[in-house]
């Protein structure tokens, strides 16, 4: 038996509407990397995360996740899977502590298990000071905090970000950062889109890009230098390079 070296699989994925969003896209994540896939404002890349995560039916393609038919068995591979957009989505009334451990009895965690992550997560997120008040009035900053701890609280293996830093201030997106990281070090997946491109100059192991719902570019930060041809450029040049031919292009 051939083991699973893929955390996520997309072949020929497609999502039409006035136009293509995603156009048979192809797309590859290894386990255990930190992945960014980058894009210019309607290049595809929330739709192609929607699908993945089971919150968007695909016009046509294939999802696999850690060997398993996302859409086939769709249960089975939101187990493995997290999902944080950026737009937070919490129920106010209840207090960090309260929310997470609802989310764990929703995911069939025992309630020492629960508490114990809980806490920990809002440790780990400097969630500590506020984790017995009421979500209503947090920051957005803070509400995407608790939303991403939420999506932690089962430990998923493969971790979708949906601009996760939007929102926060400098020492809330470090502990972000060294949460995702810390997660990636034990064995976790991270597929994260964001506009902040120092962010995936620094994090990512492999970037992609992506544009007119199709993959146009996709390596390590060295080999997109390569390919653009541009020596020790930041990724902000190579990016604008890329985009812009398959613009010219187009």
């Amino acid at each position: 038996m051939t083991p699973i070296t893929s955390a996520l699989s997309v072949q020929g994925l497609t999502k039409c509407y006035d136009r293509p969003a995603v156009d048979e896209l192809d797309l590859t994540i290894h386990g255990g990397e930190f992945y960014s896939l980058l894009g210019p404002n309607g290049a595809g890349k929330t739709t192609t995360l929607r699908m993945v995560a089971g919150l968007l039916k695909p016009d046509a393609g294939a999802i696999s996740i850690f060997g398993v038919d996302a859409l086939a068995d769709p249960v089975a591979a939101k187990r493995m899977t997290a999902w944080v957009s950026d737009e937070p989505m919490i129920y106010d009334k209840l207090t960090p502590i309260e929310y997470l451990e609802f989310v764990a009895g929703l995911w069939g965690i025992e309630t020492s298990t629960a508490e114990a992550r809980a806490l920990e997560l809002c440790s780990w997120l400097g969630l500590g000071p506020h984790a017995q008040d009421r979500c209503e009035g947090f920051s957005k900053g803070m509400r995407q905090k608790v939303a991403l701890a939420g999506a932690l609280v089962h430990e998923p293996r493969l971790i979708i970000l949906d601009e996760p830093l939007t929102g926060l201030d400098a020492r809330s997106a470090r502990l972000v950062k060294d949460v995702l990281a810390e997660r990636v070090r034990n064995g976790a997946t991270v597929i994260m889109t964001t506009h902040i491109l120092e962010v995936a100059e620094r994090m990512a192991e492999r970037i992609g890009v992506i544009a007119h719902g199709r993959l146009i570019a996709e390596g390590t930060l060295a080999e997109l230098r390569l390919k653009a041809g541009r020596g020790e450029s930041s990724l902000e040049d190579i990016f604008l390079d890329i985009t812009e031919e398959t613009s010219a292009a187009a």
